[in-house]
């Protein structure tokens, strides 16, 4: 509760504005940081997952015209 004791005199804008403004000056450069690594990581693993997919259904459908039993074993 030591946090209302701080804010407790100061206007409603003081808190919800002025107080987040400064910590996004303050720690802006860090979040940016962090959500474009969030973001690449989903991006790389978006593509990986593409790219594995596409792999799996060209060998399924090139090992499946040459043999004959191909659609029992999948």
């Amino acid at each position: 509760m030591a946090g209302k004791g701080i804010f407790a005199g100061l206007p409603w804008w003081v808190t919800w504005v002025v107080v987040p403004v400064i910590l996004i000056v303050v720690f802006g450069g860090l979040l940016a940081t962090a959500l474009g690594f969030l973001i690449s990581l989903l991006f790389k693993v978006l593509i990986a997952a593409a790219l594995i997919a596409g792999v799996i259904y060209l060998v399924r459908r090139f090992t499946g015209s040459s043999s004959s039993s191909s659609k029992s074993d999948w």
